[in-house]
């Protein structure tokens, strides 16, 4: 069994493909590592070398798997692509991990996928009653049926008659014989951003990716936007009608790495601005503000720099135990929480604590935290979180809970706070959060970010996913 905290949404996953150099997947691996924690659960990569197509995909992690001369000899090349996966649609089997291949009609097609579409059921039982035979249970592999069938003659517009079929959420690095091409869906939910490496282009989900071999930042690919990369150049084709784009503000709160960049600004930016809003909100009397780590450390800053209170590490996390981590017998099994927590007595004892973190989806693991925190000899533990309530699930490529196992949708305020067993429960507000973003107020007729987990207001339709998990829970 895997020790692992369960009051997180579990992460997305990576892509990241490089175009024309000799070190293509040695890049890809250490482009993927930068990525990790996207996606913990397995990795891939896809080669090409002029002539051949080359894949490996392990379960596991990017460093586990990919550590040595005898597994990148096998992936020869001067162009790669690769992705760190976390199951959202489908099983984590091995036949899911990506980058999918498949010989097609017009030559070899691999295609790496960040997110999730939400017309799968009905697209996958048209393709499957008129013949189509499925190896995996991923949705990506909905994307290659639906080039493969496409009647269009040029690679591109097999693609773009797929994307055509498709809704939800995704970003595409894509590798044919000839072309390295990224894809954003037309609300650019997921991200992908452009890297030049000594002239060799690269695409990849964050841009510490970009960071980590080296590469400069050229700019975010834009929404519904498709770049073709070839010996030639670059060209940019927007075959969608133009909306505005609505990423995901989750990337901003949780997912993306701190020292990643986002418009114009790091992640840990946003993340101890958010921090800060949450102290504006909050005129709270305490001793010390504790983060929860790691994903509470940098709003606990801003909020220990706004208000005066001083910042402590009253809470230390082990980076030992982790997804592989053996719980030998029930006796071990027990002690939960406190295998990755544990709490620093001298930071805690006799003092009223203002504990932060990012976010709350069940409230198990902050129950826990917030009784260890008591035990440890604290005065009074209140509890702040650096965004509003998620009251609602993701289907975008983020695997959440359902509503029922969503706190904040089955309980009230008061509800919560006895819950998680605090003397005060505090969430920042929406207002607070687009301030942060440098958004003075929610646009509520064109919000600028997909903040359905907040409102439930899904700008891309779900009514499929919900109608099949209705019958499913049933």
């Amino acid at each position: 069994m895997y020790c692992k905290i369960t009051d997180k949404f579990k992460d997305e996953c990576g892509v990241f493909g490089i175009f024309g150099t000799e070190e293509a997947s040695v890049l890809t691996t250490l482009g993927l590592h930068s990525l990790q924690h996207r996606g913990q659960e397995g990795a891939g990569i896809v080669s090409f070398d002029g002539n051949s197509f080359h894949s490996v995909r392990k379960q596991g992690l990017v460093g586990d798997n990919f550590n040595n001369k005898s597994i990148l000899s096998q992936l020869p090349g001067k162009t790669a692509i690769g992705h760190v996966r976390y199951s959202t649609t489908g099983e984590s089997k091995p036949e899911n991990l990506q980058p999918l291949f498949a010989n097609l009609a017009i030559g070899g097609f691999a295609c790496a996928h960040n997110g999730n579409l939400t017309n799968t059921y009905t697209i996958k039982k048209q393709l499957v009653e008129s013949g189509s035979i499925f190896q995996t249970s991923s949705d990506t592999e909905i994307i290659l049926q639906l080039v493969a069938r496409s009647q269009k003659k040029k690679i591109i517009d097999k693609l773009i008659d797929a994307l055509n079929k498709i809704k939800g959420a995704y970003s595409l690095v894509i590798l044919t014989n000839k072309k390295l091409i990224g894809v954003r869906d037309p609300f650019g939910i997921r991200p992908l951003v452009l890297g030049n490496k000594d002239g060799s282009s690269v695409l990849a989900s964050e841009t510490c990716a970009l960071d980590m071999i080296g590469a400069k930042y050229v700019r975010d690919i834009e929404n519904g936007e498709i770049i073709v990369i070839t010996e030639n150049g670059i060209e940019s084709i927007k075959p969608f009608k133009k909306i505005p784009e609505r990423p995901c503000i989750f990337e901003r709160i949780y997912f993306a790495s701190p020292d990643s960049i986002v418009g114009n600004k790091t992640v840990y930016t946003y993340r101890k601005a958010l921090g800060e809003q949450l102290a504006i909100e909050n005129n709270l009397v305490a001793d010390v503000v504790v983060p929860i780590p790691d994903s509470g450390v940098s709003a606990a800053i801003g909020f220990s720099q706004r208000s005066g209170i001083p910042f402590e590490l009253g809470i230390i996390r082990s980076h030992y135990v982790g997804r592989t981590f053996i719980e030998p017998s029930q006796t071990i099994r027990q002690f939960g929480v406190k295998l990755k927590h544990s709490v620093n007595r001298s930071c805690i004892e006799n003092k009223k604590v203002i504990l932060i973190d990012d976010s709350i989806v069940r409230g198990t693991t902050a129950s826990k935290i917030v009784r260890m925190v008591y035990e440890a000899g604290a005065k009074e533990v209140h509890l702040g979180i650096s965004c509003p309530p998620i009251k609602h699930p993701d289907f975008y490529g983020i695997d959440t809970p359902n509503y029922s196992q969503l706190i904040a949708s089955q309980s009230n305020l008061e509800e919560m706070t006895k819950l998680v067993g605090a003397k005060s429960l505090f969430f920042l507000s929406l207002t607070g959060t687009y301030k942060a973003m440098d958004c003075e107020e929610r646009n509520p007729k064109a919000p600028q970010f997909t903040d359905h987990c907040f409102t439930g207001e899904y700008p891309i339709d779900v009514s499929e996913i919900l109608k099949i998990n209705r019958i499913v829970n049933e």
